[in-house]
């Protein structure tokens, strides 16, 4: 079975549907794993809890359920509320079967603590969390990244 779902061309002539209030924004809670078992509040542990959902949107997306590949086209703008990401690209793909996220085409991608990279193409597993970011054809990949030390570890004598 293949799922279609396409925009509304900028010509058409319906009428734009009443403008809802944005629900109200709230900062994201951060418990750790240990701070939600501890608690004698069961409602903190969907807190932690990574369900895996995200938003996308973009002109057109297409899913094949036979290849298990989705594939979003056109201004497409995904976010992952649980880890406080969004990504822009013009292309995004979901190869299901392998657990990999394709994004192509001014990919963009930043995090609630500011972490970015941008670059032409981006490959996400999401097996083993890895990203291979690829750069537009004469420059360079972009990365904002906050670099931590490994529990316990002293701190390198080259970054303060």
């Amino acid at each position: 079975m293949v799922l279609m779902v396409r925009g509304a061309p900028a010509s058409a002539t319906k009428p734009a549907p009443p403008k809802l209030p944005a629900p109200p924004r709230v900062a994201p809670a951060r418990l750790t794993p240990a701070a939600a078992a501890a608690s004698p509040d069961p409602t903190n542990a969907a807190v932690v809890r990574d369900d895996g959902m995200v938003n996308i949107e973009s002109d057109r997306q297409q899913a094949d359920n036979r290849t298990g590949i989705v594939t979003a086209i056109g201004n497409v703008r995904i976010t992952y509320p649980q880890k406080g990401m969004v990504a822009t690209s013009r292309q995004a793909q979901y190869f299901s079967k392998e657990g990999r996220l394709v994004l192509s085409g001014d990919v963009d991608v930043i995090d609630r603590d500011g972490q970015r990279i941008r670059a032409e193409r981006l490959v996400y597993s999401l097996d083993n969390e890895r990203v291979v970011a690829e750069p537009p054809t004469g420059r360079q990949v972009f990365s904002r990244l906050r670099l931590q030390t490994r529990e316990g570890a002293a701190p390198s004598p080259l970054m303060p």
